[in-house]
């Protein structure tokens, strides 16, 4: 004898499971090896600082490499109070910083998948070490009266490191703001780091113009 079957007969096949939105979040070969460059060039720079100010602290007489005449002085940078302005010397919060960050990089290169807060806690950390990179930026312009290459290399990564995390964040709905916003900060994306860039140069240039005038 066949087996009736029922209308209700479909109610009792188990349902599919539904797919919950990702709340995890990647990142393309691109952004992941800016992460590995940007922190890689600043963990350089705070191991450098850091090196050159123990010896400094050690040896009075002792010159830093790259100590290039009075405009271009790693000594008078390293002895200013603004280099430890937390009461620790600043290249120890980039010795963690950027070892997290190049740590990120190689992670999301493997595939890795991020939740939504470690990216949120990404783009707050770059934000406040782009703001710190700028203070101390006007303070050595307009306070010390000298530059520390190898403070400028870490102001230049720390600059793109923000901001490209924000455009990420921003193309993968992890910060929410308008679709036209995102189209526009994604297709223009080059226009505030440059921007950016020639804005710090100009104040350089205008800051120091008179020493450097003398040298030629």
């Amino acid at each position: 004898m066949n087996r009736i079957t029922t209308g209700n007969s479909r109610s009792r096949q188990p349902a599919e499971p539904r797919t919950l939105p990702s709340t995890r979040f990647g990142a393309g070969r691109r952004f992941s090896w800016l992460m590995v460059v940007t922190g890689g060039l600043g963990l350089l720079a705070s191991a450098v600082i850091w090196t050159d100010s123990i010896r400094l602290a050690e040896d009075p007489a002792f010159q830093p490499a790259c100590n290039v005449g009075s405009v271009l002085s790693c000594t008078d940078v390293m002895r200013s109070d603004q280099a430890s302005l937390f009461g620790l010397p600043n290249p120890l919060f980039g010795l963690v910083a950027y070892a997290v960050v190049v740590a990120g990089g190689i992670a999301l290169l493997a595939g890795a998948r991020f939740p939504r807060w470690c990216w949120i806690g990404l783009n707050l950390g770059g934000f406040a070490g782009a703001v710190f990179c700028m203070w101390l930026m006007g303070q050595a312009l307009y306070s010390i009266g000298a530059l520390c290459l190898w403070c400028c290399l870490t102001w230049a990564v720390t600059i793109a490191l923000f901001w490209y995390s924000l455009v990420h964040s921003l193309g993968h709905r992890i910060i929410p703001a308008p679709r036209a916003w995102v189209r526009g900060v994604q297709e223009f994306h080059w226009t505030v780091p440059v921007t950016w860039y020639a804005v710090v140069v100009l104040l350089i240039a205008m800051r120091f113009r008179p020493a450097w005038q003398s040298m030629i």
